[in-house]
């Protein structure tokens, strides 16, 4: 890198939810790898967890690629928040969420300050905060947004924003083709955002939306969290078809190369458990266990983790399942009568959270039931796993579609219903089915193979002369040649 290209200092905002923290950190250790002088804006009680994920790389680093942090102060009492209340996590009532959204929009005029005292070059935001772009330009900073997931779901989302398919069919159920969009890829009314499809739902959400898009098309381009092996054909279509300018530099992950790291990805783990799932799994068969997460954000009903259970019983495959610790009294209702005694030996429960990487990549893995966010998924790509995909909301009903259809490495479970948090009701013998069709056959292994190759391609994607890695120089010359016009 040129003496110019390293006197770079980019400002990264991160949306406040782990999901999005986590890889906007992998994105700042990218660019502090490369020499640039990397700074990420937070707020205070969401600081802890920042240093923490980053304290490993500064020190194995030198000086020149530390990844500062910056505070704002969060404004829940101007917004109506309770204290404490500063990210996704701390949310505890669908209710706060308009208020939440609120404070985030007051974060403007510091986040101003800080780019007139420091004049970055560049500024990398989270999607989920569309003023960003406005308050760069004001003051000559190139913007890049960042959106959390594939390209196939952001040309997916696009086309049907544009061409509005839904309008086309007479039910919800009825299935319609998202036009401008290659593949003939089919949805329905129900698995889109309704958010998406009309402003009565919520016109607050509806109105950040657009504000969302109209931030998208004035930034200089977006950063994606992929690579062009895994979806070059809508890499391609988001640049030449729909106009943007994007760079790949994913897996972002795969920067964490050491196992602590990996660990330690998004919260603490507890060591007894880490050391229990892993002991675990290393007295198992190779592609022999089923790994059941349904990430930080999902809360099922006691009656779907119920037909979870009996299905995953059914299928008579050894698994690994994470599930949210119990809210009451640390008592699960939900479990089937003497299910814990029956699996013994068979069937893992971690309550809380679980080193994720670490239980994909581990050999005995050979399935991963998954709601389909685009974090899980990539590491379940880079892992080389099949998955069972259970979309819940958001993007994931697209997410669902690259994975089972496109890339085919994935069997849908049958969620067929858009529905935030708690997601679409699934019987015990879908569950079983899947389960099967994922982990016994020709078809099985078919699938394996092809996870397995996308895999290698994943790891190679991000090695010096491979497509993320040189996609990340010439994002980063790119930003050298304008910070250098603008002097």
């Amino acid at each position: 890198m040129s003496n110019e290209v390293r006197s770079l200092h980019v400002f990264f905002i991160p949306f406040l939810a782990h999901g999005h923290i986590i890889p906007t950190i992998d994105m700042a250790k990218l660019f502090a790898g490369k020499g640039l002088k990397t700074t990420i804006i937070t707020t205070p009680l969401n600081v802890p967890f920042i240093s923490k994920a980053i304290g490993k790389a500064e020190s194995e680093s030198n000086d020149n690629n530390v990844i500062h942090i910056e505070t704002i102060e969060f404004p829940y009492a101007e917004a109506g928040l309770p204290k404490g209340c500063e990210n996704t996590n701390s949310i505890t009532s669908m209710h706060l969420y308009p208020a939440f959204f609120k404070a985030l929009g007051l974060l403007q005029h510091p986040f101003e300050q800080l780019l007139l005292q420091q004049h970055p070059n560049c500024v990398v935001a989270d999607v989920m905060f569309p003023w960003a772009t406005n308050s760069s330009a004001k003051f000559g900073v190139p913007s890049l947004v960042y959106d959390g997931t594939s390209f196939f779901s952001i040309c997916a989302n696009e086309c049907t924003r544009l061409y509005e398919p839904y309008k086309n069919v007479s039910s919800d159920s009825e299935p319609f083709v998202i036009p401008n969009l290659p593949g003939e890829i089919t949805m329905t009314r129900m698995q889109v955002s309704p958010h998406v499809m009309s402003n009565k739902e919520s016109p607050a959400v509806t109105k950040l939306l657009e504000e969302v898009k109209e931030s998208e098309l004035k930034s200089y381009g977006m950063v994606v969290n992929s690579f062009y092996e895994l979806e070059k054909v809508y890499a391609d279509h988001l640049r030449n078809n729909l106009g943007r300018k994007a760079w790949h530099v994913g897996p972002m992950f795969l920067f964490n190369r050491v196992k602590e790291e990996k660990a330690h990805r998004g919260m603490d783990a507890s060591i007894n458990d880490e050391h229990e799932c892993l002991k675990w799994l290393d007295t198992k068969e190779p592609n022999s266990v089923v790994y059941v997460c349904f990430g930080t954000t999902t809360k099922l009903t006691d009656s779907q983790l119920e037909d979870i259970a009996i299905g995953l019983e059914a299928s008579g495959q050894q698994f690994i399942w994470v599930v949210r610790k119990s809210e009451k009294d640390g008592v699960d209702q939900w479990l089937p009568d003497g299910f814990e005694e029956r699996i013994e030996g068979k069937g893992l429960i971690i309550r809380g959270w679980a080193p994720q990487v670490l239980i994909l990549e581990h050999e005995a893995i050979g399935a991963f039931v998954t709601h389909c966010g685009w974090n899980s998924i990539l590491e379940g790509v880079v892992a080389g796993v099949p998955m069972v995909t259970w979309p819940i909301a958001y993007e994931q009903f697209f997410n669902e579609k690259l994975v089972a259809e496109i890339l085919k490495i994935g069997v849908p479970v049958g969620a067929k219903k858009w529905a935030a948090g708690v997601g679409d009701t699934v019987k015990w013998e879908a569950v079983e089915k899947a389960v099967k069709r994922i982990m016994i056959g020709e078809e099985a292994e078919e699938m394996r193979n092809k996870a397995k190759g996308f895999s290698q391609l994943a790891r190679q994607s991000v090695e010096e002369g491979g497509s993320s890695y040189s996609d990340l120089d010439a994002l980063i010359a790119e930003l050298g040649s304008l910070s250098y016009s603008n002097e």
